[in-house]
């Protein structure tokens, strides 16, 4: 097994150990992992990994959103993995991308685990999204400036993310999860 691959599938573990209600699932990923590394690509087409950064405000009272043009959903920012291994580097390398912030930094191991589907869209085909995510802290102006991946941002209080039915159950999760932290 190639040792980047490994090396991930331990901090999965590790993972597991702070958050034990994602065990199953943590066994999930580190298996599909060990599949074969093209799930690191978009060239595994029933699904790959990608990288979502839970990307906050200096003083941690706040999430930012961007609203998904292609799914008109109000989501983190991520995206592929386009065969990099270190998810952490994707998720930092999405949010830099997908908000123009400055001065980002990812905090130390993953914060959260969710396998979801993507619909068809033109010659994809409906497939599924390993995501892995990370904290990444905004140490600068947080005034972020969009690219075409999305219609809007808004920096919003993370308490009222855990209470927002309206949005993704994934974003609610990992809003109360950081209140717990």
């Amino acid at each position: 097994m190639d040792p980047k691959i490994a090396e991930f599938i331990d901090s999965l573990r590790r993972y597991a150990q702070t958050c034990p209600e994602h065990r199953s699932l943590m066994d999930d990923f580190a298996g599909f992992a060990a599949v074969a590394p093209d799930v690191f690509t978009r060239a595994h087409l029933a699904g790959h990994f990608t990288g979502s950064a839970w990307v906050i405000s200096r003083d941690g009272e706040r999430a930012l959103l961007l609203h998904h043009a292609k799914l008109d959903r109000w989501l983190q920012p991520g995206g592929h993995a386009d065969g990099e291994i270190d998810l952490a580097a994707v998720a930092l390398r999405e949010a830099e991308e997908e908000t123009g912030l400055p001065g980002l930094v990812v905090e130390s191991g993953i914060f959260d685990l969710d396998r979801h589907g993507i619909p068809a869209r033109g010659a994809e085909p409906e497939h599924s999204h390993w995501d892995v995510r990370y904290v990444v802290r905004c140490t600068s102006d947080e005034t972020p400036s969009l690219n075409s991946e999305s219609r809007a941002a808004a920096w919003r209080r993370i308490d009222e993310l855990a209470a927002d039915t309206s949005l993704d159950p994934s974003i609610r999760r990992m809003a109360a999860r950081w209140l717990a932290r």
